[in-house]
């Protein structure tokens, strides 16, 4: 009897000990199946003072060389970020200024023109995703049709502007969804490498009170929630 209470006893410790060694492996694929927070946004401007515009894939540059108009021509930046000329091939764009795409430019045309002077303008395009706002949940142009339920209107990338404000991107975006709590939209923004989320009252905004409107920065994102009826 004694040896098979002794038995037993082993038994439930080794019962607990697995139980305790597949909660643990659980734990941890638990803990490692979650990604931290995307902090890709950050904007390479960190105050509306010192913006300015960054090139970015798919915008449309204009290259004027001066004195030689055979190498002068408008190109479209790569998803990958570079530009191609007769002269260049694979020149990086995105993330530059068109002044630091210009020097560039002039410094990799000296092999083939003495002292190049090379104007960049760019023609069309809304930058780099760093660069951008983005516009995500209850916004203008969501459905009012019959039915209920997620009403959302199509997130939206748009450009940013020298000194844009919140009131600005509610006009490019066309101001609130009808089923908006506008009230307690987020903002994120990156603040030294660090995702950081603020709120930001767009009901009052709308409604006339200009203390609710505020600065917006390259990169932020505004979420804008569903009221709860």
């Amino acid at each position: 009897m004694q040896r098979l209470g002794i038995f037993r006893q082993g038994t439930r410790l080794g019962a607990l000990a697995l139980s305790v060694i597949v909660l643990g492996a659980c734990a941890s694929q638990k803990e490692g199946s979650s990604l931290p927070s995307s902090s890709s946004y950050g904007s390479q401007n960190t105050s509306p003072e010192t913006y300015s515009y960054l090139i970015g894939p798919g915008d449309s540059v204009q290259i004027f060389v001066w004195r030689n108009p055979e190498v002068s021509q408008g190109v479209t930046v790569r998803p990958d970020g570079k530009i191609s000329t007769p002269l260049v091939e694979d020149l990086q764009a995105s993330g530059k200024t068109p002044t630091q795409l210009a020097r560039d430019l002039e410094k990799a045309l000296e092999t083939y023109i003495r002292q190049p002077i090379v104007t960049v303008i760019v023609a069309g395009g809304i930058g780099p995703y760093s660069e951008q706002i983005r516009v995500v949940g209850q916004v203008g142009g969501a459905s009012s049709g019959g039915g209920g339920g997620n009403q959302t209107s199509k997130p939206q990338a748009i450009a940013y502007k020298e000194r844009m404000t919140l009131l600005d991107v509610m006009v490019v975006v066309g101001g609130l969804g009808q089923f908006a709590d506008g009230n307690h939209t987020k903002l994120v923004r990156v603040v030294d490498g660090k995702q950081k989320e603020y709120e930001v009252r767009l009901d009052d905004l709308l409604n006339g009170d200009i203390t609710a409107n505020v600065d917006m920065l390259p990169g932020d994102i505004l979420i804008v929630p569903e009221a709860w009826f």
